[in-house]
């Protein structure tokens, strides 16, 4: 039977084709194999490079930069919180907690169970008053494409900045606030904080050292730098050199730098507490200087961080908003995604800090439903007649006294 698939039979050319190489190549045979090799492996790379970019592109939509991150430090929310080793806490995203907790929840944020994160970022240790407004941005509203645009717009002229933490956020359409479906609320809370300082006198860079058991670590310190440079500094405390506390006053004396050596606590909180409390104490020079007593001298490693944080833990768990948009109904809250950059420099000149926080929250609504009233039941419980009473001890099964009453009169003598 006549098909569309019969295959033909080879040609000569065919054979010849697929015929056999000869063990001998043709001259410059090889030298045209490599050539092709070389062709395929540029433009497999091409390809592979072009397919990298497509990935970056999808994840990042907006174009932002994409900042490199510091492995292993922890973001902690608030300073109360415990903290290990290599750890940083920034107030940015007690902002946001603070305006949900205040706009949105309108008390206490109650999970069930209760983290002691929200415990703690519930006790509000950090607000907007404790920061000039030159340096911070805060809002939130309904989360709509008006309000990032607002925000994007905000931080342009405030700052020169751009977000990754709006680039972090979902924006699609069924993620927006929706004013046809007033049983359903979605909130965007948000904050950037941000601050560069210079030292009154510049500092000088220092041959690389050691830093614990760590080598070739950057450096800044006094080392030859102008005596007026030590006027600069204070000592909190000097106990020995492994217990001290330094401070660095900046350019226009509104920033200080706290440098404390083997803090102690198990928080920031505690070992700021510590510390002041060693500074109250101190006895000795607080003056930075060389003198017949004192010969002082400082150097500190170069910092730079960047750090991520998701705080994951506090997404999809319910809790109840008592500032109800109508009431109405019942409201019931949901943190859908809770983020936060930090980005600290330092070094011989100064320093900067940038963090950002967003919160998007989710407020849902619950008709509490109007049933029909019946007619009241009228009962009247008059005694009347021939009853019983009972004398019972409390937590007991039985009662310790009983009565029957007939003839009142034998009650009633």
């Amino acid at each position: 039977m006549d098909n569309n698939f019969n295959t033909p039979a080879p040609s000569d050319s065919t054979a010849q084709i697929n015929a056999p190489l000869k063990s001998t190549p043709k001259p410059g045979r090889k030298n045209s194999l490599i050539l092709a090799a070389a062709i395929l492996f540029v433009l497999i790379s091409a390809t592979v490079t072009e397919l990298l970019l497509l990935t970056q592109a999808a994840n990042n939509p907006s174009g932002s930069p994409q900042l490199k991150g510091t492995a292993g430090v922890t973001v902690v929310p608030t300073t109360l919180d415990e903290i290990a080793r290599d750890s940083a806490w920034c107030g940015a995203f007690q902002l946001v907690w603070n305006d949900m907790k205040n706009e949105m929840v309108g008390d206490d944020v109650v999970f069930y169970p209760q983290l002691q994160e929200v415990v703690n970022l519930n006790k509000g240790t950090f607000t907007a008053s404790m920061l000039s407004s030159d340096y911070y941005y805060k809002t939130y509203g309904l989360k709509t494409l008006k309000l990032k645009n607002q925000i994007e717009r905000a931080i342009k002229d405030k700052f020169n900045e751009t977000s990754a933490v709006l680039d972090g956020i979902d924006w699609s359409n069924n993620t927006l606030d929706n004013p046809d479906d007033p049983d359903v609320r979605r909130f965007l809370f948000y904050a950037m904080l941000k601050r560069k300082f210079d030292y009154q006198y510049k500092l000088n860079k220092l041959d690389n050292q050691k830093f614990g058991d760590y080598e070739n670590v950057a450096y800044f310190g006094t080392k030859h730098v102008r005596s007026e440079a030590y006027d600069q500094f204070k000592a909190l405390y000097f106990n020995s050199k492994d217990d001290f506390a330094i401070q660095i006053t900046t350019d226009k004396q509104d920033n200080e730098v706290i440098f404390v050596k083997n803090p102690q606590g198990t928080t920031f909180a505690e070992i700021y507490r510590n510390m002041n409390s060693k500074a109250a104490s101190y006895k000795g020079s607080r003056s930075f200087q060389v003198s017949d007593r004192y010969i002082d001298d400082f150097k500190a490693p170069n910092l730079t961080l960047n750090v991520k944080k998701n705080y994951v833990e506090l997404t999809r768990n319910k809790f109840r908003i008592s500032k109800s948009p109508d009431g109405r109904f019942a409201w019931m809250g949901e943190i859908m995604a809770a983020i936060q950059t930090i980005q600290f420099q330092l070094d011989e000149k100064g320093g900067s800090i940038k963090s950002e926080a967003g919160i998007e929250g989710l407020g849902k609504g619950f008709a509490l439903l109007e049933r029909e009233r019946p007619e009241p039941e009228y009962r009247n419980f008059y005694l009347d007649d021939t009853f019983a009473v009972f004398l019972r001890e409390s937590g007991k099964t039985q009662p310790y006294f009983a009565a029957r009453v007939n003839d009142i009169t034998k009650f009633q003598q």
